[in-house]
């Protein structure tokens, strides 16, 4: 204030003169310039820091967020990773288990073709030894019927009844003719 003293006396009659010209008023002018001061002091403490201070929660919520949204990013990617691999290896057990469901497939047919191969030789060996028990049984009856043939035809050529001791011998000739053969 004394800088302003000094000034006006200085330059005295200039300013002063300005100064009544605008209607200044110098201890007016110096109350009104306390009561700003203390006023904009008072603003500064009140109003200005908690809003300066509510500002730089801001900011660092903001800055949070975005370090946040960083580490999700980073998860999900992992995530995403994570789900891929467990894809791959469930595509590898199903494709693994697929290859195990082929080849027990494969054996089993291989199994069950050996099992029909099976049957089907005994099948054919029990045909056979049917078809050779028939033979047989027809080369019985044969030889009775070739027997029981020879001795009627001997009996009418000779003209004699042979007897039953003739009748086995001749039937037993014959069949030993006909194995031989």
């Amino acid at each position: 204030m004394n800088a302003l003293l000094l000034f006006t006396e200085e330059g005295g009659g200039q300013i002063e003169q300005i100064a009544r010209t605008f209607g200044v008023d110098w201890p007016h002018l110096v109350a009104q310039m306390i009561s700003f001061s203390i006023v904009c002091a008072l603003l500064y403490l009140f109003a200005y820091k908690p809003v300066l201070k509510m500002l730089a929660e801001r900011r660092q919520l903001i800055a949070q967020g975005l370090a946040n949204t960083e580490k999700i990013r980073a998860e999900l990617a992992k995530t995403e990773t994570q789900r891929q691999q467990v894809l791959a290896q469930a595509n590898n057990q199903a494709t693994q288990l697929i290859e195990e469901a082929r080849d027990a497939a494969a054996l089993l047919r291989e199994q069950e073709t050996q099992k029909a191969h099976l049957a089907a030789e005994q099948i054919l060996a029990k045909a056979h030894e049917a078809a050779a028990q028939d033979h047989i049984q027809m080369l019985a009856a044969l030889k009775r019927e070739v027997g029981r043939l020879v001795v009627r035809t001997t009996g009418a050529i000779t003209g004699k009844i042979l007897t039953t001791e003739d009748q086995r011998r001749l039937s037993e000739e014959t069949a030993r003719e006909l194995t031989s053969h």
